[in-house]
């Protein structure tokens, strides 16, 4: 059983940074593959950003490209988002994901392939 806590998510101005950090707990992080995805209201959940446990394979939704970035630290089994040129459309809650079962070099992006996520952290970014 893998649990997941996020953090890191609060109100700024467009054009600010944020780091948003998830400590898991259970599992074995290393072999995990992790990812983060957006909700934003009356929408679906939607996948930003993903990082394999293999050499750290990453992979990007385009609408988030060159401005964030996605890394871990299996000693510390944290995830983190780098936030950077934060616009008013990132707004959403922020939620990561993990999947024990993912394949060594893999990033998925369909929320319907992970198991396990956190609660949220909200970004709310103003103009």
């Amino acid at each position: 059983q893998v649990q997941l806590v996020e953090s890191g998510g609060r109100l700024v101005q467009a054009g600010a940074s944020l780091r948003l950090s998830c400590a898991a707990s259970g599992g074995t992080f290393i072999r995990t593959a992790m990812a983060w995805f957006s909700q934003a209201p009356g929408k679906e959940r939607e996948f930003v950003a993903g990082i394999a446990w293999g050499e750290d394979t990453t992979y990007y939704d385009d609408s988030v490209k060159g401005r964030f970035t996605i890394s871990r630290d299996n000693t510390k089994k944290t995830l983190y988002l780098e936030t950077d040129s934060l616009k008013t459309k990132d707004t959403a809650v922020y939620y990561c994901a993990a999947d024990p079962g993912t394949p060594e070099y893999f990033v998925i992006m369909r929320r319907e392939q992970y198991n396990y996520w956190g609660q949220g952290t909200q970004v709310t970014v103003s103009s």
